[in-house]
């Protein structure tokens, strides 16, 4: 999941972009409204959050823009404005929910995600699951059976990918811009290095195996998480193409 932070106060942003990479998102930043319209314009994003008072343009102003280009990521206005008319202004702008400066982060995380949801028209996805794997995104608890898997936030936020893409194959570059977040050379091995972390704790010590395996690398090379407990399989790419 991809999340874009737009706030120009350097803490806050910090305090914003920290928590939401520790929750297993991937988060881009900007710091003015120019910067915010061309990246919302460029790249896709889950969701967007969204401070009113920016440099070189305001963030009800963006919101606007990106939905008259026909954007319709969910954005999460976060202002210091209080009254209910700023409020009713900032919904009827085009923005999804609103937030008042201070906050507290843990509402901030569930109001994003909350949207998230809506977006995706998905009712409550407190689980995913394939075969014996489950990952519960409230508590961020992995099992494989009855047994409790060790996940660090990178990890974990790969897992999740692929089993929200369960039975698709996604590239490379597409695993870097929902994991890492940034522009990252596609040639770059973090990709296998995590691919083969994430295996090793997701088979030690079990039987039937689940595995992620990346072969020796060709235009027409295909990596799979084969489940041998399960007809899902989730997909990864060797292509540095999406």
């Amino acid at each position: 999941m991809r999340i874009l932070v737009v706030e120009d106060d350097k803490k806050i942003a910090s305090f914003i972009v920290k928590g939401l990479a520790e929750a297993g998102f991937a988060v881009d930043h900007a710091d003015n409204g120019d910067e915010a319209l061309h990246l919302a314009l460029s790249e896709s994003y889950d969701a967007a959050v969204m401070d009113i008072m920016l440099p070189k343009l305001d963030g009800l102003s963006v919101i606007e823009r990106l939905r008259q280009a026909k954007i319709l990521t969910p954005v999460l206005i976060l202002s210091a404005k209080r009254s209910v008319d700023d409020r009713v202004k900032g919904l009827q702008t085009g923005g999804d929910d609103y937030l008042t400066k201070p906050f507290s982060f843990v509402e901030l995380l569930a109001r994003v995600q909350a949207l998230i949801r809506r977006a995706g028209n998905e009712t409550e996805p407190t689980r995913l699951a394939a075969g014996d794997l489950s990952l519960d995104l409230l508590t961020r608890e992995v099992k494989r059976g009855d047994n409790r898997l060790d996940l660090q936030p990178r990890e974990f936020a790969l897992l999740e990918y692929l089993m929200r893409n369960a039975g698709k194959v996604v590239s490379k570059t597409m695993i870097l811009e929902h994991v890492w977040g940034y522009d990252f050379d596609p040639m770059t091995n973090v990709v296998d290095v995590l691919v083969s972390r994430l295996r090793s704790k997701l088979d030690r010590d079990f039987d039937p195996r689940n595995y992620l395996s990346l072969p020796a690398k060709d235009s027409e090379s295909r990596s799979r998480l084969k489940k041998t407990v399960s007809s899902a399989t989730l997909g990864v790419s060797e292509s540095a193409q999406p």
